[in-house]
């Protein structure tokens, strides 16, 4: 069941203020991953973002974009062409399954007026960093002659191995950024999550300067935890999004972070409040 705007509105918990509209300064796009806030129907969260003053949202696919569309939110990520983050483009096996759904997403994706579609490297199990380059390579340039067509970039993230997701090949930016330079395509970049790459590597600003270039969008998370991004976590996000901003950097920060909080709504506020420089 769809709810409306006005049941949305009359939920205590979403603190809906009026006053919040238009206060954000426009330097940055802001955006919001849609599975940290599971616990409001999509709707709901539209409702609330647009109350906050951005409009797009991160990780949908096909089934919740009508929904989004509804509420002009744009979709900043797609997904749902991938097999898994296990099940990725460095292992040959999987890559007739990646090539069909990533064949029949791009074109949807285009369709509905987006750009961004994720893709994900896969675990080792065993294998070395350069079969996994090659491997990813040969997959990967089946599909940039669509990607390229359609005006869609994908997007391959960088995620730890050390706490969330351990044995993930792309898990440091090296790594990514030597994918990059092998597939030499504008329609392929790194999704920098902060977070991730706090834990596997660290040095986040002078990284994110050394290799803007290649790094298409970014997530945020506090660390450890991955909860809010306020003070009772180790990053510094007002600076990061600071040097981020001075690459020249016009794509999307999203936020990713799991809110533990009683009021999740404005946990949600105050992130992006934090990060609007």
């Amino acid at each position: 069941m769809i709810v409306g705007s006005a049941a949305i509105s009359s939920l205590p918990y979403l603190h809906l203020n009026a006053k919040n509209k238009d206060m954000l300064k426009g330097n940055i796009n802001h955006s919001v991953c849609r599975w940290t806030y599971g616990h409001l129907s999509l709707d709901e969260l539209c409702v609330l973002i647009k109350d906050i003053g951005f409009s797009a949202i991160d990780l949908m696919g096909p089934n919740d974009w009508p929904t989004a569309q509804k509420h002009g939110v744009y979709s900043s990520m797609c997904n749902g062409a991938e097999i898994s983050l296990e099940e990725g483009f460095n292992h040959t096996e999987y890559h007739d399954t990646l090539i069909k759904n990533y064949t029949e997403m791009i074109p949807l994706v285009a369709k509905n007026g987006y750009k961004n579609l994720i893709c994900f490297s896969g675990n080792r199990n065993g294998m070395d960093d350069e079969t996994g380059l090659q491997n990813s390579v040969k997959g990967l340039q089946k599909l940039l002659p669509l990607a390229e067509k359609h005006g869609v970039t994908l997007t391959m993230e960088l995620l730890n191995s050390k706490v969330d997701h351990p044995d993930y090949m792309c898990d440091k930016s090296v790594w990514g950024v030597e994918l990059c330079k092998r597939l030499d395509s504008g329609n392929f970049n790194l999704l920098y999550d902060i977070y991730h790459m706090q834990i596997d590597e660290g040095d986040v600003i002078r990284t994110i300067g050394e290799n803007h270039q290649y790094y298409g969008h970014y997530h945020t998370a506090g660390n450890p935890g991955r909860n809010e991004i306020d003070d009772t976590q180790e990053l510094n996000y007002p600076a990061i999004i600071k040097a981020i901003a001075k690459t020249g950097f016009k794509g999307y920060i999203a936020q990713e972070f799991i809110p533990k909080a009683d009021d999740k709504a404005a946990s949600l506020r105050e992130a992006i409040a934090l990060c609007d420089i």
